[in-house]
């Protein structure tokens, strides 16, 4: 007579109905639990050996001697092709990557959107990828260690923290707020086990926070304020002219990353003041939009191609080897 089998009829396995006894647990028709499939996040968040290592590089490039250059990135295809420029870490655009998807800027874009595009540039490329997720998706501390979470979890190794709301008012966060949410940041990357780069910005000058002759010592003070909370980089975009760069590079206690804009000084002089860190925003973008636009002026006017064959441009074989299986994954 056919032996009991735990799924509930006659045992059809020959070998378990010959050995009728014996722990039920092995039987080859018990079907087998599997362990809940982890999210993207918990595969991130366990601080993996390559996020680490990724991260420690990232931290290293403040540190000089030579300034790092960001030409901010929107796509596999622009990070592919500055990594193979040379360059030993990228940015993200957070302006660039709405653009591309249909936003405006101002984190109209949803943070789920921004990391899974910033997701999709990290696991293409072989050196560290810094997030630009604005001002954290969020007013309290708890929304912008969220977004940390978010940009880990995306395989960032570093994040852009802004302290100037999205509601387009042009204010800024109280800055005993602000050092909160860059504290409650740096907690979150603790506890993932990852040493994020943070790089706090303030909006003083960008957008024009006071009388002038004011704008330097509110902003190092912020900035100062925030690298105690646990920021690793400042950044203070809207300053390009030479004085105002070299006095908030002796003003502040940590590595500076300006914008880079016109009348900014060259690369060399800026390495000389003691900048860290240059950006370039969604400028880059912008400018490759430039060019598609003169592409199609040119040809609803005159009918001719001759902005097709700029100096530069790659061909299809060439992009198409740029974005092959040899990719980093």
């Amino acid at each position: 007579m056919p032996a009991s089998c735990p799924s509930g009829g006659p045992c059809t396995t020959r070998s378990w109905a010959i050995r009728t006894a014996g722990p039920t647990r092995s039987h080859p028709c018990r079907p087998r639990r599997r362990p809940p499939p982890r999210s993207r996040a918990e595969g991130h968040l366990d601080g993996r050996p390559q996020q680490r290592e990724r991260a420690e590089a990232l931290r290293g490039l403040h540190q000089g001697p030579r300034l790092l250059l960001l030409p901010n990135v929107w796509d596999v295809a622009s990070a592919r092709i500055v990594e193979a420029a040379g360059f030993p870490a990228l940015a993200t655009t957070s302006a660039g990557i709405a653009f591309a998807l249909g936003y405006a800027d101002g984190e109209r874009i949803s943070r789920a959107e921004m990391a899974e595009a910033v997701r999709r540039i990290a696991a293409r490329v072989r050196v560290p990828v810094t997030a630009d997720m604005e001002a954290g998706y969020g007013r309290t501390p708890e929304s912008a260690a969220d977004t940390v979470r978010a940009a880990i979890a995306a395989g960032a190794v570093g994040m852009n923290l802004e302290d100037a709301p999205a509601d387009g008012s042009g204010s800024l966060f109280d800055d005993q707020l602000q050092v909160e949410r860059v504290r409650a940041a740096r907690e979150a990357a603790g506890a993932a086990g990852v040493p994020f780069v943070i790089n706090a910005r303030t909006d003083v000058f960008l957008n024009r926070i006071g009388a002038p002759e004011t704008r330097i010592g509110h902003a190092a003070r912020r900035l100062n304020a925030y690298r105690e909370a646990g920021a690793d980089c400042l950044f203070a975009p809207g300053v390009t002219d030479r004085e105002t760069i070299a006095t908030l590079v002796r003003a502040v206690a940590g590595p500076l990353n300006v914008l880079a804009g016109p009348g900014c000084p060259p690369v060399p002089e800026l390495e000389a003041l003691g900048v860290r860190r240059l950006s370039l925003g969604s400028g880059a973008m912008r400018a490759t939009l430039g060019l598609l636009r003169r592409i199609a002026e040119e040809l609803r006017g005159p009918g001719t191609l001759t902005a097709l064959g700029g100096e530069g441009v790659p061909t299809h074989a060439d992009v198409n080897r740029l974005m092959g299986d040899d990719a980093a994954t």
